[in-house]
């Protein structure tokens, strides 16, 4: 059985009709085209929905029947045609998201910008760890994912990644620090001076590719917190250094207003990569490629003073 929207249709037109001249008209279609219509579904249900005379159409018993449910599922076609216009015309959709803890604290930003050009988009987000970006997309828990660099990401075909922006490793140190009053900072000049540092793949990020003498001191640094605010908390009270990224201009403003000093390091100048993540296999809907495309502007637009600091 093959039942088309546009036998149903027809249907449904001449049964209000009563004439199959004036369902032709209403359907711009010739008249035999209409009657084509009702013939093949008639022959695909097996039944004769109109009774015919040389004089009067009228809907037979069973024609009766299921004029109501061709109704309903034309109504249905409707909705369904509405609401998929809807999605495409960025009328409504829903984006889930999840973020590393980096990318989480400069992301309210950019959903609220986001909200402002599309207000009936809603995006959900989820705060996580940077290994768990990838677990929540692979498990399509969410569709998008924004996150640094994950060393075993290369290993996963069906992740694709697009990088958003990297940012400098800096020192934040006292205006009065030693530190402060040089041109310029290296990395060397990090050893045997105190560390604050948060623990986790930030780590690891930062001592790769370091002279062993520097990331053995780095990894054995004499305070390890979770969070940045309390390494920056805790540099500002003068318990050490601390190594920080310049991820949000309000904690540039806040470091310059606490008699703190943000400064990049040199010899060598490491970045942090952080990308928007998506399973590759999965079209994104048309809500998702309209945030992502607006993600990527944004960061293009709001993260190029930061990569100099």
């Amino acid at each position: 059985m093959n039942i088309s929207i546009r036998q149903l249709t027809a249907f449904v037109s001449v049964a209000d009709n009563g004439s199959f001249t004036r369902a032709s008209e209403q359907m711009h279609l010739t008249q035999s085209a209409v009657s084509g219509l009702i013939k093949e579904l008639e022959s695909s249900l097996g039944i004769v929905l109109f009774d015919r005379t040389t004089r009067q159409l009228s809907l037979s018993v069973v024609g009766h029947h299921l004029l109501p449910q061709a109704r309903r599922i034309l109504n249905e076609m409707q909705l369904f045609e509405n609401e998929a216009s809807s999605l495409t015309s960025l009328a409504q959709g829903q984006v889930r998201l999840a973020v590393s803890q980096f990318a989480a604290s400069s992301m309210p930003a950019v959903i609220a910008q986001f909200a402002k050009v599309h207000p009936n988009i809603s995006v959900s987000l989820l705060d996580c760890s940077a290994e768990n970006v990838l677990e929540h997309i692979q498990n399509i828990e969410v569709d998008l994912g924004v996150g640094t660099e994950l060393g075993f990401m290369e290993s996963e075909d069906d992740i694709s990644a697009d990088l958003l922006y990297q940012l400098p490793f800096c020192v934040v140190m006292p205006d009065s620090h030693v530190l402060a009053q040089k041109s310029e900072i290296i990395w060397q000049d990090l050893v045997d001076i105190p560390l604050i540092t948060l623990q986790g793949p930030f780590i690891e990020q930062v001592t790769a590719e370091l002279d062993e003498n520097i990331a053995n001191h780095i990894q054995q640094a004499r305070y390890k917190v979770n969070f940045m605010s309390t390494a920056l908390e805790m540099t500002r009270q003068g318990f050490g250094i601390t190594l920080c990224l310049p991820y949000m201009p309000e904690v540039i403003d806040w470091v310059s207003a606490n008699g703190l000093q943000m400064r990049p390091l040199a010899q060598p100048v490491k970045m942090r990569r952080f990308f928007i993540y998506q399973r590759s296999s999965r079209a994104l809907s048309p809500a998702s490629i309209a945030f992502k495309q607006f993600l990527q502007a944004y960061f293009a637009s709001h993260f190029d003073d930061l990569q100099s600091v």
